[in-house]
């Protein structure tokens, strides 16, 4: 079992947590609802990822509903001492799988206090406040409402760290003025780079930011030059993706997610991934980027 050799670390809350995390959302079952269908490897990844060397597990508990949490408790507890575990809350599960807003103090409350039953927790690590006023896109409006919420939970001492997810760089710096924020957790990839300038300006702050989705959004074009970058490196498109991740910004964590145990090491095998200048000047290009 190899451990992760990455480049450093970088502040999540109250410590410093290793750069290439692990994210749970693949552990529910398929489109993220219901059970998994080999709980016995779910629990096989959890403890791979933890004795690899993984402090950061992103999740929450509308995977599956409830699936994830409870087979992070089942794997893991008690648990690492240096282990955060990141949630979020601010959307629910329609009967028929579909994601749907739950923005409600009631729905806020709830979610929080299952979180913490699910996981076994007395106090959460890190709650992200998903926004859902688009389902899969950041989209303008004042957070102002949930957020205070939010940060009231925070004062009874329910959460430690508070985040937010899916949300404008106008969003954030609103999400700011109402509490400390720890993490931003967005779309973004080599190729899909709308926040740029968010994490340049969170990294001078000493913010975390998480990107998901890491090969999400690719053109074909973009997915063969990556391809191809890849098998000259010896690596595959995946690690590659994250290795570029890795390099773009300090502040850059990473939660690949996977219910394999194969794609896990694939996945943690990123961190030993050097791209050589060729490869940057590469991937910019094909994502229309201009070589610096």
């Amino acid at each position: 079992m190899s451990s992760i050799n990455q480049s450093g670390s970088f502040r999540l809350g109250r410590q410093n947590v290793k750069r290439l995390g692990y994210g749970a959302m693949q552990l529910a079952g398929p489109g993220v609802f219901g059970p998994p269908r080999d709980p016995a490897t779910c629990l096989a990844v959890l403890r791979e990822a933890v004795a690899s060397g993984v402090n950061h597990i992103d999740t929450s508990d509308f995977y599956g509903p409830h699936v994830t949490n409870k087979l992070i408790r089942e794997a893991l507890a008690p648990y690492p001492d240096d282990l955060v575990i990141v949630t979020k809350i601010g959307a629910r599960r329609g009967a028929d799988g579909s994601w749907l807003p739950a923005f409600s103090a009631a729905e806020l409350t709830g979610a929080v206090h299952d979180n913490l039953r699910h996981l076994g927790r007395d106090v959460l690590d890190v709650v992200n406040l998903r926004i859902m006023f688009d389902t899969h896109d950041p989209a303008e409006g004042s957070i102002e409402a949930p957020l205070t919420v939010l940060a009231e939970l925070q004062r009874q001492g329910l959460v430690r760290h508070v985040g937010l997810s899916n949300v404008t760089a106008t969003q954030v710096a609103e999400g700011r003025r109402i509490t400390e924020i720890v993490c931003v957790q967005n779309h973004y990839n080599l190729v899909h780079r709308a926040d740029d300038a968010l994490i340049d300006a969170l990294a001078r702050d000493g913010i975390a930011y998480v990107p998901f989705f890491p090969l999400g959004g690719f053109s074909p074009l973009q997915s063969a030059t990556l391809a191809a970058v890849a098998e000259r490196l010896g690596a595959t498109p995946m690690q590659v993706a994250l290795a570029w991740l890795l390099r773009r910004a300090p502040n850059i964590l990473l939660i690949p997610g996977t219910a394999s145990l194969a794609h896990l090491r694939e996945n943690l095998a990123a961190a030993d991934c050097s791209l050589p200048e060729a490869a940057i000047r590469a991937l910019d290009e094909a994502a229309g980027r201009r070589p610096a």
